[in-house]
């Protein structure tokens, strides 16, 4: 057992959110009960994963996509809903966004590289290379000698389809990644060298980028991208406090 100030004292410490100029806050968004026995993590702080979560018995809930984003002032339709229940139960809720991205060894850009397989490229300072806004898309290797091999890894890890934009024999040699809805970023990954780069989303003019400048694009879902990051910092809190962790993770196929 341990306190809900405890947890939120150490997501903090590990996830750093004050680094990030970020759409939403970061943290402790909903206090429930102090005592804290069992962590359920997941992907969005949906009705369905807080009904879940309450059938687990869970204490907390710790997430990539929260309650509260810029410009939410209403507490109706499915905020009163999700909020409800959450309140009802007495259930804490943990919501970090790009910290969570961003941490260099359990974030979402660390973990789905281990899911399919590339090896991030290092600095002088052994931490990962990266570039775009805030530094948060990650550059590296797959192993993959061309375009087909590449997107074979990734279909295997994430067990799902994709969307490509590219000729399948084109050579891979350095791969850029930021997961989640990061198609804005992928600019920089071409200014970064890149020759693939995978991320959650694709929009109408990343094709036409992808095309004119000869560099591949991986869509893979949002969701599907961003599945690793949470798990994996709420089995580390778990671990570190001796508490029940389990990751539930509510279909979504976007």
């Amino acid at each position: 057992m341990t306190t809900s100030d405890e947890l939120d004292k150490f997501f903090n410490a590990l996830l750093q959110p004050e680094r990030f100029k970020d759409f939403c806050p970061n943290g402790w968004q909903v206090e429930g009960k102090r005592e804290v026995n069992k962590i359920v993590s997941g992907v969005t702080a949906s009705l369905a994963l807080i009904e879940a979560a309450i059938d687990a018995k869970a204490d907390a809930i710790f997430v990539h996509h929260g309650l509260f984003w810029r410009g939410e002032t209403r507490i109706t339709g499915w905020m009163r809903q999700r909020l409800g229940a959450l309140m009802e139960h007495n259930i804490n809720l943990f919501a970090y966004h790009l910290p969570l991205d961003a941490h260099p060894t359990l974030g979402n850009n660390a973990q789905i590289a281990k899911v399919i397989g590339l090896q991030p490229l290092l600095d002088m300072a052994s931490q990962p290379r990266q570039c775009g806004e805030q530094n948060m898309v990650w550059l590296g290797t797959s192993g993959a000698s061309n375009l087909g091999a590449l997107c074979a890894q990734v279909r295997v890890g994430l067990h799902r389809e994709i969307t490509v934009i590219g000729d399948a024999n084109r050579a891979i040699k350095k791969v850029a990644w930021c997961t989640g809805g990061a198609q804005g970023y992928f600019e920089s990954a071409i200014a970064a060298g890149a020759d693939a780069y995978i991320t959650g989303e694709i929009s109408e003019p990343q094709a036409h980028y992808a095309r004119e400048m000869g560099v591949a694009y991986i869509a893979c879902g949002h969701h599907a991208s961003e599945r690793y990051g949470g798990s994996a910092v709420a089995a580390h809190a778990a671990a570190h406090f001796g508490l029940q962790h389990e990751f539930i993770d509510i279909d979504n196929p976007a």
